[in-house]
This record gives structure tokens, sequence and C-alpha cells, in this order.
């Protein structure tokens, strides 16, 4: 019998984005035995849209967070798999019936498709998530034209969470989502302690959706800029131990001095410097508490090597489909293999 499958949405308003995500999960060739709804205090009629359509409503009274609003929906799955849903995402009616295919093979704990600009049907919204030395994200084939390049299956330890099925186990082995991180690169970090814990996914590119991204807080907005250095720099304090921040002193302050750049370019300087603040304050607790394992293990050199094979797959992915200006920068300055010969002025990195 094929596995079951609970559904869970992270929710906060845009009830018109989640009846279409709804109506998406409805259509699938494999029907899931629950849908969750963590409802994060919407204002609107999202609860009533959810419920009319047959999920079931976790209400959470106000807005916690992404990361906390999927462990809710965790913590009440009964599915053998569970899916993990933006709710400005549509999923192809074959997703789940391909993506449980695929994770039924032994060694491989979750699994990503192809997700598609639900505006622009022919660019490439993600196929994946990987991050440099120094400490930034990459949205693999954000912004472009779909092609050759990304209907290629491959192995990754990045469970992006836009659009994610994964085996129960999966979070009972890896932990749940880090609240700390509140929402953007919760997934990153989970990514990081599936690679240390030897817990690879894959990515299957015939499992097709359409994100209509950055839906919630809008592109470059200062609500992201802020979020987005915030969580670098957890994710430097959380996983990088003394000596490692040491061996990739030169990747670390060229990947945060670019963000930086980027930050002042589109007008969000305050945004970036309450980031940044915020993040150095949210170090300081990393630091005093249980997280600080992961910084432990190995004296870095595991970590090490992990950041050096994702680095080296944004790297691929860029010379395969175009260098934007940010990673062009950044391996560049960065001192790592496969720079490009030229450079332009920095623009935003994918995400």
């Amino acid at each position: 019998m094929p596995a079951s499958v609970s559904f869970i949405i992270p929710n906060w308003n845009h009830g018109d984005l989640l009846a279409a995500a709804l109506a998406s999960i409805r259509a699938q060739t494999l029907a899931p035995l629950e849908v969750l709804v963590a409802d994060n205090g919407s204002a609107d009629d999202s609860i009533a849209i959810a419920e009319g359509a047959g999920a079931k409503v976790l209400p959470l009274g106000r807005n916690t967070g992404f990361s906390f609003a999927v462990n809710r929906g965790l913590e009440a799955a009964r599915g053998e798999l569970v899916v993990i849903l933006n709710n400005d995402v549509e999923l192809s009616p074959g997703w789940t019936e391909t993506l449980a295919r695929a994770v039924a093979e032994p060694g491989r704990w979750f699994a990503i498709g192809k997700l598609v600009d639900h505006a622009r049907r022919d660019r490439i919204d993600g196929v994946g998530d990987a991050i440099c030395r120094g400490g930034a994200a990459c949205r693999l084939g954000h912004g472009r034209p779909d092609g050759p390049l990304f209907d290629t299956p491959r192995c990754t330890f990045f469970p992006s969470a836009t659009a994610l099925l994964a085996r129960r186990e999966f979070f009972d082995r890896a932990g749940l989502f880090d609240e700390a991180f509140f929402a953007y690169l919760e997934d990153v970090d989970l990514g990081l302690r599936a690679a240390l814990l030897n817990l690879p996914g894959v990515y299957v590119p015939e499992a097709v959706a359409y994100h209509r991204a950055s839906s919630t807080l809008g592109a470059r907005s200062p609500a992201m800029v802020q979020a987005l250095t915030r969580n670098q720099i957890l994710l430097l304090a959380k996983f990088y131990p003394a000596g490692l921040r040491r061996r990739f002193w030169r990747p670390i302050v060229v990947a945060q001095a670019l963000w930086a750049l980027l930050a002042l370019r589109h007008g969000h300087p305050l945004a970036y410097a309450r980031g940044l603040l915020a993040g150095l304050k949210a170090s300081a607790a990393v630091h005093r508490g249980a997280a600080g394992r992961w910084s432990g293990r190995d004296n870095g050199n595991e970590l090490a090597n992990v950041l050096m094979r994702s680095e080296a797959e944004v790297a691929r992915f860029a010379r395969a489909a175009g260098w934007d200006a940010y990673w062009r920068w950044y391996f560049r300055l960065a001192g790592s293999a496969g720079a490009p010969e030229s450079a332009a002025a920095p623009q935003e990195p994918a995400r």
C-alpha cells in the first residue's frame, strides 16, 4: 500500500493563495491522509477557506513564525510521510506520488521537486538550496530559463521547505525546525544538520510545483532584509566553531559584506542594522545553549567538507546557467576556485 501522507501548510493571511494551494492538493493522484493548516492568527478568511476545503486548522492565535507553525503541524501529523508546503505554492497533480516513490528508495530521507515561477512558467524559481563557506544561502537556478540543466536528478542535503516531502523519521533524527530562526533560512539550518548526520535527500525534476515567491513579506522588503541578515549571523554562530571561522574568515567577510552592500543598494540600511544587532544577540543565546553541539563536531572539519561541496554546487550551477553579480563577486573575492573572469556591480543573490 502507498505510504500515508500528511500535508502541513503554515499560513498567515492570503486566503486566496491558500485556496489555490488546497485545490492543488485535492487534485493529487495520491490523496493525502490529512491536511493541516497551522494558522498564524490570520485576519482574513483563511480559516473558513481551510475548513471549507476539509483541512484541519491548528489555530496559533498570532504570528508565531514559519518554524513554530510547521513544528506544531509536525507534532500533530499522523502520516508516515509529511509534506511541508508554503501557502503560495500550487502542485502539479503527480507531485506527491512522484516524490513518495522517490523516498521509498533506501537511503533517501526526503525529496524536493522543481519549483517554477508561477507567473513565468518558463522560469525556474528554485531546484534546491545550497550554502557557501561565507554563510550565504543560494536558491539554485532562481530566475533562470528552464532547461536540461534542471532536469537531472541529484542527491542533496538541503530540504527546501517551500515544497518538501519527507519521511516522518527524518525529523525524529534531524530534529524539528529551529524556532529561533522564526522565518527564512530555517530549512538551510535543517539541511546542515542533515548533512552532518548523513541524512541525504533527492531532487526529482519530474515533480513540478509553481511558486508565487515572497508573497508574505514581499520581495526585498525591509522585513525580509532584516530576517535574512539576522539568520545568516545565526547560522554562523550555531555551526561554525572558532577554528572554522578563522579558517574561512575571508569568504565570511566577503559574503556578509556583499549582503550589506545589497541592503544599502535596495534602500534598507536600518533593516540591515536591526538584523545585524538581532543576529548578534541571538548568537549569544546560541553559545549559551545546547545548539552549540553542532559547532563542536570534529572541530569543524566535517562541516568544512559540507560547505565546500555545497559551494562547489553553487559554482557549478552558476557556470552552466549564468553568473549573477553577487556570486560573481563572491567567487572572485573569496579566493575560491572557479571564479569567473569578469565582474559587474553586485546584485541580489537568488534566495
